[in-house]
């Protein structure tokens, strides 16, 4: 990111010194700590759209898997984790089908062989597994149906943050949006200087 100033006489530019000489070192943290939280909430709203539109989830779900830890006067960071893990297929809107399951995953209908979250036979599977199973879908893995396994989806969240529209929604926002708040921020501690 480039930040560029630009005065048209040397008395603006006095008047933005003598200005962050007010502020001092704490003031200016704090200036900063603001701006960096309203900034990155905007930021992770974006993310989160845009991750729910780029996985296939809702954005509840979405919101249940990244954490976030705000700025703070020990550290000016803003940052959204995740744990890496692959989502469940049971978020995917599951629907069993002759001879396995679809469901959507990055909001495409794909095909899983195999794969089951009901008991009983094919088409007549009314009863849900017992509770344990909690809504998953699961996998054969031997030829008699006793090895069982969560199918798996492909979708993690922490590697789909970093690319595509929600690495895009991300940048632009605090691309476009930080240098305002900074702005209105030292304006406000300031007593309007920049006005």
């Amino acid at each position: 990111m480039r930040v560029t100033v630009a005065w048209s006489d040397i008395e603006g530019l006095r008047r933005f010194d003598n200005a962050l000489k007010a502020l001092g070192e704490k003031k200016m943290r704090q200036v900063a700590n603001r701006a960096l939280n309203q900034t990155g909430d905007q930021g992770r709203t974006k993310v989160l759209r845009a991750l729910a539109r780029q996985t296939g989830l809702t954005q509840k779900v979405v919101r249940r898997h990244i954490k976030v830890k705000r700025s703070d006067w020990g550290s000016l960071a803003y940052r959204i984790n995740s744990s890496g893990r692959d989502i469940p297929l049971k978020y995917f809107k599951p629907k069993e089908v002759d001879g396995g399951t679809t469901a959507k995953p990055f909001g495409k209908p794909t095909f899983y062989p195999d794969a089951f979250f009901r008991g009983g036979r094919f088409p007549d599977r009314r009863v849900a597994l017992g509770g344990k199973m909690n809504g998953h879908v699961f996998v054969r893995k031997d030829t008699k149906g006793r090895v069982i396994m969560k199918a798996k989806s492909g979708v993690n969240i922490s590697e789909q943050m970093v690319k595509d529209a929600s690495a895009a929604a991300w940048r632009s926002t605090v691309g476009r949006v930080l240098p305002r708040k900074l702005e209105d921020q030292i304006e406000q501690a300031t007593g309007g200087i920049f006005s």
